[in-house]
């Protein structure tokens, strides 16, 4: 947001869009996806948030209806159970688009602003695994798989849950991530470990073929030596956008 009116300790977004007949929005963190049921694809309106939904420790949240043409609801309210995404159907019956405008709000407290904190790192000045001429070296190896949570969601489709993650490092640097979801169907992603700040990699990955040829930075937290704690992806192919989020548990 640009403005400075939401109260202080509170998180607020506000969600407007033209609708044409039917559409479903989730809003996941600081993404918003708008899934066409029927009629012509939704605009957007001039959405803002002050900051992104918590994805831990979600407090006092409501949902308003603050503009309607006709029927608009709260689906799924965001919890553990829907990896804390917050879900509106909206059907706008009178033909071509009306205005929609619903409000979320949440209070804000010090674990839900940690996924904010924990940000990726600014990777511009070098990592600390830089080879004599500068560049960027890794001569480690490492095989991981674990259980875990998550959630990927592509851009025009609905978001899939993420289950497992396996993760092989080679000492070249090159990185394969797989993760299992409960479509049944694996998601994988292939590409070089490029940097590194304390105990975070950054990789240049590109993901399978079903993803559209999706390509961008893939942030790795570890804990210890080769224990993985969260992945973290935002990818695009000039068109479409991927947001991936994976915790260990």
């Amino acid at each position: 947001m640009m403005r400075n009116d939401v109260p202080p300790g509170k998180g607020q977004c506000d969600i407007r869009l033209q609708v044409d007949d039917q559409v479903e929005v989730a809003v996941h963190r600081d993404l918003v996806s708008v899934r066409r049921l029927s009629g012509q694809e939704a605009r957007d309106d001039g959405s803002e948030c002050n900051l992104p939904l918590p994805d831990r420790d979600l407090r006092d949240f409501r949902f308003e209806v603050m503009d309607s043409r006709n029927e608009i609801r709260l689906v799924s309210e965001p919890s553990r159970r829907n990896d804390f995404t917050a879900v509106v159907a909206i059907r706008d019956s009178a033909g071509g688009y009306g205005r929609y405008h619903f409000r979320l709000s949440w209070a804000i407290t010090p674990e839900s602003e940690y996924s904010r904190r924990d940000r990726p790192p600014d990777f511009s000045r070098g990592g600390d695994d830089r080879g004599r001429d500068g560049g960027f070296a890794w001569n480690n190896v490492i095989h991981f798989g674990a259980p875990g949570r998550g959630m990927s969601t592509l851009s025009g489709f609905a978001s899939e849950r993420l289950l497992d993650a396996t993760v092989d490092i080679d000492r070249g640097g090159r990185i394969q991530v797989t993760f299992r979801t409960t479509s049944g169907r694996p998601i994988g992603f292939t590409g070089s470990v490029v940097a590194r700040d304390g105990d975070v990699l950054k990789a240049d990955v590109a993901a399978d073929d079903r993803l559209l040829r999706l390509r961008g930075p893939m942030y790795v937290t570890l804990r210890g030596r080769e224990d993985i704690w969260r992945i973290s992806l935002e990818a695009t192919n000039g068109r479409d956008n991927l947001r991936l989020d994976w915790d260990r548990r």
